[in-house]
């Protein structure tokens, strides 16, 4: 799920609808003990993603002995396949150095008042975005609220105006400015600049040395406090290079108040004007330090690739990718008792439906004409990382490499009548999708605005491709369902996000239609094929703005 697009982090206070559009929901109807006739014969798809989500990989936390254990698994079917090998020096991995940081209860954020100091607590009062020896505030700075936070030009807006942050730390209000009219913010819809990533890039790049975001009771009142400290407890990920010397934190509803304290308003004051529409920012007599105390590991961690050759030998030289993430949380806060996060839809099933494919394609007595590369990336969950450092080392050339379909959960809720091709408008990926949904008997739908479409391309690892200059793609079933109504699926989709996602109750004994998994997986195995075998790669439509890294990496020969 995304983004600075880790899943993990990224999707920390997004809503969940975005960070579950791949993610389908769970029936109340079927049983995981049922044996449907679509999954009969010879298909292995269910054992792979039992294995993979099985206790005994321990959440598949990346850079942890379960995650090891995970990515050897991988490797083993792949070579009982008979792919080739495609990671470091001939072997199936390729090594994707990570830096960790989990920050300690030592951590302090120190408020200098007009009238006192409060040193406000991880975890009682704040929660870290970005953690590491390298988020240091040692002497008091300013702080200033600059409302929500949002520079959006398109909209005339600019929280920003007449302000000089440089050296300050920003607090800004979750969401954005409320509006009735699709023409200012998207209406009721949210918009990309209400993403918190969005607003501390914003910060950043005015200057400021750190940002506080305050949530709003409208954002949060489904969830308490200890509930999103569970959250944030797992590790910090990021790939060395990206390691921020910014401070992000989000603050305790009930300890944001005294950052207003003795200023010209009160929090109280703030509220009331963003629910008037009269926002305004303004200097807080507050400054703020903070020294933190973390545990921190560098370590490597694999993405595992093997490469089925096409039977073409000139378009054998250009390839497909077919990833999926095989990364989960690991073990973390208990819930229930249950402390490991099996990621049994998110995503066990996405990479057990990749290696059904590279298995049944191996066994057809000719391969598609090109070449398919089969990428199990890791540490998705943290920011997409494994597939960032696939497209930045890439094992054959950008340029080469025509088209990713990303895999992401699979239809567990009920077989369906429509497919989604998420951010394939951008691209000439929408015609392949069109002729394989008219083969398999299927329309092709948007995604539902409810479901924040703007926002979905970016929450897993087809961003990654897409960044590199990849035309790509994530196939996810529509709100077209055989035996329940859309309602009625968008209804189980959320509930199946409020009980399940990033919990230890995504696991093998959660209940679901087997039929629509198989479904799910012909269709994904019927694209990889129908791309591997057109002779007109995908383009980019003309405007996207992914078209300039295709270019250059066309140019460079990269």
């Amino acid at each position: 799920m995304i983004e600075g697009m880790p899943e993990m982090v990224s999707c920390r206070l997004l809503g969940r609808a975005v960070a579950l559009l791949a993610i389908v929901v769970v029936s109340t109807s079927a049983h995981p003990a049922e044996r449907n006739s679509a999954t009969q014969g010879d298909y292995r798809l269910w054992d792979f993603a039992l294995s993979l989500s099985a206790d005994s990989m321990e959440g598949r936390g990346t850079g942890t002995p379960g995650g090891e254990r995970a990515a050897r698994y991988i490797a083993s079917k792949l070579e009982e396949f008979g792919l080739e090998p495609l990671g470091d020096d001939g072997t199936w991995f390729q090594n994707v150095p990570l830096h960790g940081s989990i920050p300690l209860e030592e951590t302090r954020f120190h408020l200098n008042l007009p009238d006192s100091v409060v040193d406000l607590a991880l975890g009682r009062d704040f929660l870290l975005y970005t953690t590491g020896a390298q988020t240091l505030i040692p002497r008091p700075v300013p702080l200033v609220f600059v409302g929500y936070g949002i520079v959006a030009p398109e909209y005339d807006y600019n929280d920003y105006q007449n302000l000089d942050v440089e050296g300050s730390i920003v607090v800004f209000l979750t969401g954005e400015p409320a509006s009735s009219e699709e023409t200012y913010f998207d209406g009721s819809f949210a918009t990309a600049h209400a993403h918190p990533e969005a607003k501390q890039r914003v910060a950043l790049s005015r200057g400021a040395v750190g940002s506080v975001l305050i949530p709003s009771e409208v954002d949060y009142s489904d969830r308490s406090w200890a509930e999103w400290s569970a959250m944030f407890s797992f590790e910090h990920m990021t790939l060395p290079y990206d390691r921020s010397r910014r401070l992000d934190m989000l603050i305790n509803p009930e300890a944001a108040e005294s950052l207003f304290r003795g200023s010209e308003y009160s929090l109280a004051e703030v509220l009331a004007m963003a629910e008037r529409g009269e926002i305004r920012s303004f200097s807080l007599s507050a400054e703020a330090s903070f020294q933190g105390q973390f545990r921190e590991r560098d370590f490597v961690s694999p993405n595992v690739i093997g490469v089925l050759r096409g039977s073409d030998q000139l378009l054998r030289e250009s390839y497909v990718i077919l990833s999926a993430h095989y990364d989960h949380l690991g073990i973390g806060a208990p819930v229930e008792g249950d402390s490991i996060y099996n990621g049994f839809v998110d995503n066990a099933l996405g990479a057990a439906a990749a290696l059904e494919v590279a298995r049944t394609l191996v066994s057809r007595e000719s391969p598609p004409l090109r070449s398919i590369i089969f990428l199990f990336s890791t540490a998705e969950e943290m920011g997409l990382l494994g597939s960032r450092h696939y497209c930045e080392n890439p094992r054959v050339p950008v340029h080469e490499t025509i088209a990713n379909l990303n895999v992401q959960g699979l239809a567990i809720f009920d077989t369906f009548d429509e497919i989604i091709g998420v951010g394939s408008e951008h691209s000439t990926l929408g015609e392949a999708i069109e002729s394989v949904a008219a083969g398999s008997g299927l329309s092709v739908g948007a995604i539902p605005l409810a479901l924040h479409p703007q926002e979905s391309f970016a929450r897993s690892d087809q961003f990654a491709f897409a960044l590199a200059g990849i035309p790509t793609t994530l196939l996810v079933e529509g709100m077209q369902y055989r035996n329940h109504s859309s309602e009625e699926g968008l209804q189980a989709f959320i509930r199946w996000g409020e009980e399940r996602y990033h919990t230890p109750f995504d696991d093998a004994d959660q209940p679901v239609d087997r039929n629509a998994v198989a479904q799910h997986f012909e269709v994904v195995r019927s694209l990889v094929v129908e791309l591997a075998n057109t002779f007109r790669p995908p383009q980019w439509h003309r405007g996207v703005p992914y078209v300039n890294a295709r270019l250059r990496s066309i140019a460079e020969g990269r």
